[in-house]
């Protein structure tokens, strides 16, 4: 059973570099675009808050999770974006000051878990290392969001390392969500880590390969950057299908990033 500690600990350091990153912005700034359609720097903060409530749920009350869950089903095109709206029109302090409160009692949430728990999410039920690998995944991606509405370049860390193996976790179900059925075998996935190392995953023989970049993987299952423009390569028709169709988030998929050039 691995200890959650180590990605609680990575998921605390990543959300409070997205802190330092919006911390000291003037309140106009926080009505800056970024690259999600119609959605601002405060639109991005309060989507985390608004999800990291979700998983504090999920660990503490799973009756009141469900009830959520339940109304997510009821409007399953809005309600993503109902949540993000009501938190962006607070005041920029209050916002940022809720969603400090809110990460911070899911921290403790997660640390305080059983051994072995698992908790109710809108996939798979998830443990609390599981919890917090998605909560950095998209702490981590919205977060590049935000860098990039405020023309800021954030440099790749050892964190990656959660969101390469939830991308790779994950492959099947992104098969699922476009309703295709899943390959059989195992894919192999090798990645240059930021330090020049190679994550890899996967039986070393498998035919089906992904290579690349650990950095651009990542960019690709979050959907924050278009496969063109990616330095990955697949070996085998069903690696390359599954580079069309990755994502490493729970829910329906989203329209992605448009290439370098493109207009949407």
């Amino acid at each position: 059973m691995a200890d959650p500690t180590p990605v609680i600990d990575d998921l605390r350091a990543e959300s409070d570099e997205l802190d330092r990153l919006v911390a000291e912005l003037a309140p106009d700034r926080w009505t800056l675009p970024t690259p999600a359609p119609r959605w601002t720097i405060a639109h991005q903060i309060a989507h985390l808050h608004w999800t990291d409530r979700s998983a504090l749920l999920a660990v503490t009350d799973a009756d009141a999770f469900h009830a959520r869950v339940e109304k997510a089903l009821a409007a399953p095109d809005s309600f993503v974006d109902e949540g993000a709206e009501d938190g962006a029109r607070l005041p920029p302090a209050e916002l940022l000051s809720t969603w400090r409160a809110g990460r911070a009692a899911l921290d403790r949430a997660l640390r305080a878990a059983p051994p072995g728990a698992r908790f109710p999410w809108y996939g798979p039920p998830m443990s609390a290392a599981s919890m917090a690998t998605a909560r950095l995944m998209e702490t981590w991606a919205h977060g590049l969001d935000i860098a990039d509405a405020l023309g800021v370049v954030r440099t790749p860390t050892e964190r990656l390392r959660h969101v390469a193996r939830l991308g790779v976790r994950t492959r099947d179900f992104a098969y699922t969500v476009h309703r295709l059925t899943p390959p059989a075998e195992e894919f192999r996935v090798e990645l240059a880590a930021p330090t020049g190392e190679v994550w890899a995953y996967g039986p070393e023989n498998a035919p089906q390969r992904v290579t690349g970049p650990a950095l651009d993987f990542c960019l690709l299952v979050t959907q924050r950057a278009h496969r063109r423009d990616l330095a990955l390569t697949a070996v085998g028709p069903d690696a390359d299908r599954w580079l069309d169709i990755a994502q490493a988030f729970a829910g329906p998929s989203g329209g992605g990033r448009p290439p370098k050039g493109a207009e949407r």
